[in-house]
């Protein structure tokens, strides 16, 4: 697959504009986000995303952090969706969670796009010695340790999904989550909560009624910046095939009921209006954490 990287197709350069030419800022309307139809035809395939965030309505300041980076590398040969996308929580109670956070999605995202770089910017000479696992373990374990050295005592989730051509690599730690949203309307979680409710139900010590109202539901088994040794999940999947990729915070899953989250995005006209439509419930229902959202679709 990353054969096709090979080749960058570089255009003509563009032509100065003329002097005394008269612009004006685009309308709403010309800068709504693309509307996903199964029934328009997509010649280059290509990613789409929206973000959403939010402070919420009980937090005074904002401990989530979140990266989307969307590119297409397409040319006469081949046609390449790539795409990087990341939401940490900081760690409520602990000092610096945002600092934490943020701290996880720069070393993360840094780290992940220098592996790419010559793939995405330059003619590469040789192929990548890691895997795309390997790439995103090192990547979350690297972000471990700067926040270990800088922000001591501090913690924070992640949850990272790398997109190259069909392939999606996720990497998890923590209680964020990534979810597949079947065109069908079914919601279909990916990763597994490193939580204390999440293994006391997979002991057999509570049932889901009881995990729902566990008074310990935010305590964490693993997280960022927590403990010397990182156990970090990681796997690929094939992106699904006419389905809405989502990572959120627990701002969100933890708030909104599962229907709710489906009927967010069927009943918009695009993805952005999607992540505010879920924002908005997640503080209509009282909004008790900070809140993000990524949503992701492959078109074409």
């Amino acid at each position: 697959m990353l054969d096709f990287f090979r080749k960058l197709f570089g255009g003509k350069g563009e032509e100065a504009p003329n002097e005394g030419a008269i612009t004006v800022p685009l309308s709403g309307q010309q800068t709504q986000p693309i509307v996903y139809n199964q029934d328009i035809q997509v010649e280059t395939q290509q990613l789409i995303a929206a973000i959403g965030q939010s402070v919420g309505k009980q937090r005074e300041h904002n401990e989530d952090s979140l990266v989307a980076i969307t590119a297409t590398l397409a040319g006469k040969a081949s046609n390449i969706p790539f795409g990087l996308y990341i939401v940490a929580d900081g760690m409520g109670g602990h000092q610096f969670g945002e600092v934490a956070s943020n701290a996880a999605i720069r070393v993360v995202s840094g780290h992940i796009m220098r592996k790419f770089h010559p793939y995405l910017f330059t003619i590469p000479t040789q192929q990548l010695e890691e895997s795309l696992q390997e790439i995103m373990e090192s990547a979350i374990k690297e972000s471990h340790r700067v926040i270990q050295k800088d922000a001591p005592g501090s913690g924070t989730t992640i949850t990272a999904a790398l997109i190259v051509g069909q392939q999606v690599t996720i990497g998890h730690v923590g209680d964020s989550r990534a979810y597949t949203i079947r065109s069908v309307g079914r919601l279909e979680q990916l990763t597994r909560d490193h939580s204390l409710v999440k293994r006391l139900e997979e002991l057999g010590r509570l049932n889901k009624e009881e995990a729902a109202n566990f008074p310990h539901r935010n305590v964490l088994i693993r997280a960022l910046g927590q403990g010397e040794a990182l156990e970090v999940d990681v796997f690929t999947i094939p992106f699904p095939q006419n389905s809405t990729l989502m990572l959120c915070s627990d701002g969100l899953w933890g708030v909104v009921a599962e229907q709710d989250l489906l009927r967010s995005v069927s009943e918009a006209p695009n993805l952005q209006r999607a992540c505010q439509n879920m924002v908005s419930a997640a503080n209509t229902a009282g909004g008790p954490d900070n809140i993000s959202v990524i949503l992701v679709q492959m078109v074409g």
